[in-house]
């Protein structure tokens, strides 16, 4: 295997590049400046996110995954190129070889339309992970041991629970509720209660601020900016914690089921692993303040936040390129699970 393999985790939100031997070497936004004029890629990355409502009308930001899946085949293909390229360098020689995370709910479509987006970019040859298990090797699980383990990923679009067993999903559940249904559940809140409009970004503030999903100490009212529904001004409001907590109560709902349906499905002796064990948590959605606590009274089980659940999908394709065992024996149980 040459020095050249990455790992990428394509993710909704965000898009990092693991490369063999270094690490991490590349995080940006999963964003893409479009030119509608002459339908040609402009920015990407944080530059396109730094773009997002300063560009003419000739210029439109778009993020061509949706939902952990790609919306957008053509751009998806041009923002990976870019971001290949930045990685690896321009010459033929250095066309490296992927392993790109997908979560585990995509259908057999959406699973091919990635390994082309990814040789269309220029990847030399392709291998397919599935975000539970690169966040469960990210977090140092012993995924190949044959013990139970349990991690829920909360990414951007999407929300992975699986149980991993012998370097195998034995039972999973993916829900395309996560974070950025969170940011729009709070827009929404927002303008019923107070008829204020704000934007993705303010929301995304408020909910790393002051977002919550349990009670906590020290509770602040949060100041937030936004533009009056009735006259059309700007204007300021106070919210409360508990309001944002009620504005995210279905979604984090929605979360919390989908943990309790991946529990029901998972055989006894692997049940009492987890009871052991506990919960891990990994990704953006793991830093929502007293989410643990939650699933813990929820379910009963103890709950634990990696370390950098930001990076542990990323680090899990990185370790993953390492150990080519390990790779290998997932990529077995992979096939077997989609023939």
């Amino acid at each position: 295997m040459f020095s050249k393999d990455i790992g990428i985790d394509l993710g909704t939100a965000n898009t990092l590049i693991f490369m063999k031997g270094k690490g991490i070497i590349m995080r940006e936004p999963s964003v893409v400046a479009v030119d509608v004029r002459t339908d040609t890629v402009r920015y990407v990355g944080r530059e396109a996110k730094e773009v997002i409502g300063r560009t003419p009308g000739s210029i439109v930001a778009v993020r061509p995954l949706k939902d952990g899946v790609i919306a957008d085949f053509d751009i998806t293909a041009s923002m990976l190129q870019l971001f290949i390229r930045r990685a690896v360098g321009n010459t033929f020689l250095s066309r490296p070889r992927v392993l790109i995370c997908i979560p585990s709910g995509v259908t057999d479509v959406e699973r091919r339309a990635v390994k082309e987006a990814t040789l269309k970019s220029g990847a030399k040859h392709v291998s397919i992970i599935e975000e539970p298990m690169a966040a469960a090797i990210g977090s140092n699980l012993p995924v190949a041991d044959a013990t139970g383990s349990m991690v829920v990923d909360i990414g951007g679009g999407t929300t992975e629970v699986a149980v991993i067993s012998l370097g195998g999903i034995v039972a999973s559940k993916s829900v395309r509720v996560a974070g950025d249904e969170l940011d729009a559940s709070i827009i929404a809140y927002i303008k019923k209660k107070y008829n204020l409009l704000i934007g993705e970004r303010t929301a995304e503030n408020i909910k790393m601020q002051v977002g919550s999903a349990y009670p906590y100490e020290d509770e602040r009212d949060f100041e937030i900016k936004g533009r009056n529904l009735v006259d059309g001004l700007p204007k300021n409001v106070f919210v409360t914690p508990s309001e944002i907590r009620q504005s995210i109560a279905d979604p984090i709902s929605s979360i919390l089921d989908a943990i309790r349906v991946t529990l029901e499905r998972t055989p006894p002796e692997l049940a009492a692993d987890i009871i052991d064990h506990g919960i891990t948590l990994t990704g953006g959605g793991a830093l929502l303040r007293g989410l643990d606590a939650l699933i813990t009274q929820e379910t009963g089980m103890p709950v634990h936040i990696a370390d950098n659940p930001l990076d542990c999908v990323a680090n899990g394709t990185g370790i993953a390129l390492e150990d080519i065992k390990l790779l290998s024996e997932i990529n077995d149980n992979d096939e077997k699970n989609n023939r």
